[in-house]
């Protein structure tokens, strides 16, 4: 209960029952959604166990086959029903930081206990439905027959009923920071999830996991036009994962949806992670955050020491003092430490978590930044060599904590973690957690940049705050292909998002580059404003200079906007084409609204609904100008204020790749 206590929790469990049965050969196994309008069937046919899903008598999932690989060819697929356990858990339990305070986690769980028929050896599946979506895990129990396990590949497949359409992203780019492709499953080779997909009959599912703890992450992909199979990354000699009994595999997850938002306000891959680990997390903090970083990609400044090096005494306080006078609680430095120097990709080992460069006095610095109410925000980059950085790992965070600091990005920029293996096979799982938890320790937040990609662990270790894993704001620096397209933020809330926070650092005023002028930030100045309620994240970035900042209007909506929410609602949206977001600031009665649009121009009846009835508000909305276009005129914005309430309706015009930004004061 103490762990319970220390999250703030408030729960309670329904129609908890437990059984053992026998189970025939032919019978199905059927459990339901709480509201009984999923359901799922598992088979046993020819000593083969398969699952389907169907919502509302609509074919979800058809039969699809379950099991493993193992080295030497041997297979872990051929089981007899032994047995089932069934349990039932309505809980509500309240998040330190999130897109919604508190979280319903409700959910039927059937446990099918397996045998194998040619061996001794046991398997269990366990699967949950909840009323947006069913997850499934397997579970190996502690046994004479099996002490441990060398898994090459799983045989998990989600079959669907026909072939749906499909973003994705290609599972050969480490970092996940690709443009989606838009096509039918057919098509896929292997790819990434979260895999979002539109039935003909206009609903959405969204394949992902939960919980990945100690394995390897799953692609997918696609055989016989429309069976997505589980493809698992493996270690570089071949191998998929090493377990030992007892184990259980993340969760397989498949969120259902009647509109596009119905997947991002899903809870079910948060609700299949563990509760925290972390007893106090009043140190955890959101927050925005500016920072010595996009001048270096803008070729204005180096990372390295140097005639132009940006990490400076003198450049971090003037980031200090901008951060102080605009309400912005933290200032990122990066290439403050020893070892930028040359190819520092291919040299990680000689980076120093410890060694500030002679110009860098961190004392100074955050003494100065705790006298201005402003915290720095350290940076660790790897080059992905990993030994390196977890031979330093313990002496580095407790050099960062006796300075004050809570926030740490960290930095993977290499396509192989030392030059061997994957960032999301096993080894690189078991990295990215031991730094999380060795955080934790010291009290430190993590900002995690070319990560494996995020299954919610931040509910369980929530110093997890963020992650990069997105083709984000960095690639209008210097991107080849002129820079992500307009339609890019409209397609990533509804894939990536699905998978947790993404520090895609938007906020940028300036639209010109000298230094790599067919590159540039592809929207309108408006957009910039509405991505950061439509992009979550409790720590986001004003990604511009700070002198791109001064004098200027719009300034004020990320001066006020937050970054911890009550409640999140997606009042309208098609994906890749415009969206709508309503969110509430967690500590106030204030709601914020961001609307944003493609490469055309469109006009949107925006409901205010979401508002509290008999209450009046006062409207701040912050719009493209009439003159407003992306390629031509994206500063051109206008201002105004009116009192609304919510039987109101806001219509609204965006520009081309344009969006609006509003906030409502309730009065």
């Amino acid at each position: 209960m103490n762990q319970l206590t220390a999250l703030r929790k408030v729960f309670y469990i329904v129609g908890i029952t437990s059984f053992l049965s026998a189970c025939n050969q032919t019978d199905n196994l059927v459990l339901k959604s709480p509201d009984g309008k999923i359901q799922l069937t598992v088979t046993e046919n020819d000593n083969t166990i398969s699952y389907a899903v169907n919502k509302e008598n609509e074919t979800m999932i058809l039969p699809s086959k379950l099991g493993f690989i193992l080295e030497h060819g041997d297979s872990l697929n051929h089981f007899v029903i032994k047995g089932t356990e069934r349990s039932s858990l309505d809980e509500t339990w309240e998040q330190p930081w999130g897109e919604s305070r508190y979280v319903r986690n409700h959910y039927n769980e059937l446990k099918v206990l397996l045998q194998e028929v040619a061996g001794k050896r046991k398997l269990n599946v366990i699967f949950r439905l909840f009323n947006d979506g069913i997850g499934y895990r397997y579970e190996f129990p502690q046994q004479e027959s099996m002490d441990s396990l060398v898994i090459m590949s799983e045989a998990t497949e989600f079959k669907m009923p026909r072939i749906h359409k499909a973003w994705w992203i290609p599972a050969s780019d480490p970092y996940y920071e690709c443009i989606a492709t838009f096509s039918s499953i057919n098509e896929l080779d292997t790819v990434r999830t979260p895999l979002t997909m539109e039935t003909a009959e206009g609903k959405y599912l969204a394949i992902h996991e939960a919980n990945l703890t100690d394995y390897p992450k799953m692609n997918l992909t696609v055989k016989d036009s429309a069976t997505l199979c589980a493809s698992l990354v493996p270690w570089s000699n071949g191998v998929a994962a090493y377990i030992k009994a007892p184990f259980v595999t993340p969760w397989r997850t498949v969120v259902i949806g009647d509109k596009p938002g119905d997947l991002v306000t899903s809870y079910l891959m948060l609700n299949l992670n563990e509760p925290s680990k972390i007893k106090d997390t009043s140190w955890i903090k959101p927050g925005k955050y500016i920072g010595i970083w996009w001048e270096m990609h803008l070729g204005k400044g180096t990372w390295y020491y140097g005639p132009k090096h940006s990490a400076t005494t003198a450049n971090t306080k003037k980031y200090i003092d901008f951060a102080s006078e605009n309400c912005i609680s933290g200032v990122l430095v990066e290439g403050w430490n020893v070892g930028w120097e040359g190819n520092w990709m291919k040299h990680g080992d000689s980076l120093d978590f410890t060694k500030p460069y002679p110009d860098f006095d961190i004392k100074a610095i955050t003494d100065y930044a705790r006298e201005k109410g402003v915290e720095l925000i350290g940076h660790h980059e790897t080059a992905a060599a990993t030994r390196n950085y977890e031979n330093q790992l313990d002496k580095a965070f407790a050099f960062y904590q006796q300075y004050g600091v809570h926030v740490v990005k960290t930095g993977y920029v290499n396509r192989l973690m030392d030059f061997k293996e994957a960032h999301d096979g096993q080894y690189g799982v078991r990295h990215y957690r031991k730094v999380i938890e060795t955080a934790a320790k010291y009290q430190i937040a993590i900002d995690n940049h070319e990560p494996v990609m995020p299954t919610g662990i931040e509910r369980t270790w929530p110093n997890l705050m963020t992650q990069e894993g997105v083709r984000g704001q960095e690639h209008n620096a210097w991107s080849p292909d002129g820079g992500n397209p307009p339609e890019h933020t409209t397609v990533i809330p509804f894939t990536r998002g699905l998978a947790g926070p993404m520090d895609f650092t938007f906020g940028t005023f300036n639209f010109t580059n000298e230094a790599y002028p067919g590159t540039r930030v592809n929207t309108t100045l408006c957009k910039q404003l509405a991505l950061f309620v439509v992009i979550y994240s409790p720590l986001q970035m004003a990604s511009d200079l700070p002198e791109n900042y001064k004098g200027i209007k719009a300034f004020d909506f990320i001066k006020d906007v937050p970054t911890d929410w009550d409640k999140t609602y997606v009042v309208d949206a098609k994906i890749g084409d415009y969206s709508v977001f309503a969110r509430k600031d967690r500590n106030t009665s204030d709601w914020y609204v961001g609307c944003i649009t493609d490469e055309n121009a469109r006009e949107l009846d925006v409901p205010l609904s979401f508002l509290d009835a008999d209450s009046k508000y006062t409207a701040q909305i912050y719009a493209d100008g009439d003159d407003a276009e992306w390629k031509t005129n994206p500063t051109s914005f206008k201002y105004g204020e009116k009192i609304v309430t919510a039987s109101d309706t806001l219509h609204v015009k965006l520009a081309t790749s344009g969006g609006c930004a509003i906030r409502f004061i309730k009065q």
